[in-house]
């Protein structure tokens, strides 16, 4: 049911009685809810969309169609990514590319504020880790990974790339739709969509009511899209021949990583374009997790791989990626 009514336009859209949603067009706000009952009471789902995020609409019959620039943009770049990520890579070409994305975000997603004894006194860490469900090509998902390496927070990060076979469809079944970046905090139980809701929520709940970093959210539309253009759709495609199932014994991978880092972003992309869930340690400049890197790596550089179901322990980003695409692969395309 579609109504209009001054600045607010009311879409209720029952998928088997399931989902409702209302949009404020005064202030871009989109409210999700379900039915009573079909959500566990403690958890809590904020949804708000922008026209700058990664979206999936629904039409007047319930089914769901892209609106998002990256919609048009994904096969533009799957052109020319290169072809089979698991290839030998043109290493100069890479370094640049990458060094070059992570200049055109600086300063963001290179430094934690727990840096000074100050910060590192008063940033809250969650008992529980916060869990992520993105892509690493989004621009928008890029602005909160920077926000958590701003915060040190480490977190379970859940890849999300187009031709998804588990966690699309797992984001959707939590927060009723496609929509990234997708956060779920089991702390407070709140789950919520739009980054600039999911910065703003991070700072003022694990960063003692500081502000997000000056710049972080304005810049996203200005030099976000830099990387994602210039890696060339890297981070935004499920690989063909990527494992299909994971065994259900099987314990997460483990990155030492911080956002602005050329090396440990072509790490991302490979945990992405594999669609392997993992956990995050990030390890920006000043990061209170120094210690613990220096004492599993014996080097404070990141990337740093850890792989507890092989017992893989490995730091050269080169060697990072060629491991993953050798030991996740099916070996076989679809």
């Amino acid at each position: 049911m579609l109504s209009l009514n001054n600045s607010h336009l009311q879409l209720r859209c029952h998928a088997g009685g399931k989902f409702s949603f209302r949009t404020d067009i005064s202030n871009g706000s989109l409210r999700f809810q379900r039915n009573k009952g079909s959500i566990p009471s403690q958890r809590r789902i904020l949804a708000k969309s922008e026209e700058k995020s990664v979206q999936v609409l629904e039409d007047e019959n319930g089914r769901s169609t892209s609106r998002s620039f990256l919609s048009v943009l994904c096969p533009l770049l799957k052109l020319f990514a290169g072809g089979d990520p698991s290839k030998p890579r043109n290493e100069v070409l890479e370094m640049a590319t990458s060094s070059l994305s992570s200049i055109a975000r600086l300063p963001w997603g290179s430094t934690s504020l727990s840096g000074t004894m100050e910060n590192r006194e008063y940033l809250d860490k969650p008992p529980e880790l916060l869990q992520l469900f993105e892509f690493e090509a989004c621009p928008f998902c890029r602005r909160v990974r920077e926000a958590m390496t701003e915060l040190d927070l480490s977190i379970e990060v859940y890849p999300c790339p187009k031709g998804s076979i588990r966690h699309r469809e797992v984001a959707k079944k939590i927060g009723g739709k496609e929509l990234f970046p997708f956060l779920v905090d089991p702390n407070t139980g709140i789950s919520m969509y739009e980054s600039g809701d999911i910065v703003k929520y991070l700072f003022k709940k694990y960063g003692h009511g500081r502000k997000p970093t000056f710049g972080l959210l304005e810049s996203t539309l200005f030099t976000g899209w830099v990387p994602t253009l210039l890696r060339a759709g890297r981070g935004m495609t499920l690989w063909d021949k990527a494992t299909r199932e994971l065994p259900s014994s099987s314990e997460k991978l483990e990155l030492f990583s911080y956002e602005n880092n050329p090396y440990a972003r072509i790490v991302r992309e490979a945990l992405c374009e594999l669609e392997l869930p993992y956990i995050l340690h990030n390890a920006g400049k000043g990061s209170s997790r120094y210690d613990l890197l220096v004492k599993s790596s014996g080097s404070s550089e990141v990337p740093y791989l850890i792989d507890r179901n092989t017992g893989a322990q490995i730091s050269d980003y080169k060697s990072i990626v060629s491991y993953l695409f050798k030991t996740y692969s099916t070996g076989t395309g679809n």
